[in-house]
């Protein structure tokens, strides 16, 4: 196989993968709604995905550092957009996260984005570099929202304290 069909295929395979992982998201979002939201719940996905830098092991993965800081930045204003979406509220005692309508619509658009960002790059860099940034943008993004999950949450959690009091 040439290059290029090979190329072809790790993009054609990665956005597959991407498409799945958006669609299980907005599934597992909305049934997170549904149980009230804790500290451990918020930190732990983060954590879970920082095994995947593991990656950067391999020489193919490897990036420059200003792409490191292309990517990471890319990913944190991506990040907006779910943190102008992620509320919570106080029902019976608990804190809860509150589905927003726009997030199924968010997700579906940072993976549009992210489509044309891996066509545009994609054809200047290799299929491993383009891995490597692509976590980097998805990693930066989520720790940039969940710190600002975090943040909301100990902020309701400590009203809720005071109002318990």
């Amino acid at each position: 196989m040439t290059k290029r069909v090979m190329n072809m295929f790790w993009l054609v395979a990665s956005t597959v993968v991407a498409a799945f992982m958006t669609v299980t998201m907005i599934f597992v979002r909305l049934r997170v709604a549904k149980k009230p939201a804790s500290v451990k719940k918020i930190i732990l996905p983060p954590l879970f995905m920082s095994t995947g830098a593991l990656m950067f092991i391999f020489p193919e993965f490897q990036i420059q550092w200003f792409q490191v800081l292309e990517a990471v930045c890319v990913g944190i204003i991506c990040s907006i957009f779910l943190i102008k979406t992620s509320k919570f509220e106080i029902r019976d005692e608990d804190i809860y996260l509150i589905p927003s309508k726009s997030f199924v619509f968010i997700l579906f658009g940072l993976l549009i984005f992210r489509i044309c960002m891996k066509l545009l790059i994609g054809s200047t860099i290799s299929v491993g570099e383009t891995s490597g940034m692509f976590f980097l943008l998805a990693f930066g993004m989520i720790v940039t929202w969940r710190l600002s999950m975090l943040y909301k949450y100990l902020q309701l959690e400590k009203t809720l304290k005071v109002a318990n009091s």
